[in-house]
């Protein structure tokens, strides 16, 4: 498959404990993204940050060692994949129950070939 021109860009944010049919959530996410035949994704770990609530901050510092990094998931594609995608990606993420961003922006694909 050869994509190149417009396309999208999501990204979600998650921690990682998060689960999903008792697997972490964010490897559920790129099976699921993989199985549906998406262009990429990239699961990205962070090393501090916070959500919705603020309350608490997780790191990597070693004083403070975290169980709840924070997991960025980067999906590019198409308009049309990533939208047929995002119904089936909201549902697992609502089963999962926990917190998260998504975010979606327009991008440019400048190469893209397997």
């Amino acid at each position: 498959m050869k994509i190149e021109g417009q396309g999208k860009l999501l990204r979600i944010f998650i921690g990682e404990q998060d689960r999903y049919e008792g697997k972490p959530l964010y490897e559920a996410i790129l099976l699921k993204v993989r199985e549906l035949g998406m262009a990429g994704c990239t699961v990205i770990r962070g090393i501090e940050g916070f959500g919705a609530g603020s309350r608490v901050v997780h790191t990597a510092k070693i004083l403070r060692l975290s169980e709840d990094l924070p997991i960025l998931i980067e999906i590019a594609d198409t308009e049309e994949r990533i939208g047929a995608a995002l119904q089936e990606l909201d549902g697992m993420i609502n089963d999962a129950g926990c917190g998260v961003m998504m975010t979606l922006e327009k991008v440019d694909i400048l190469r893209y070939r397997p």
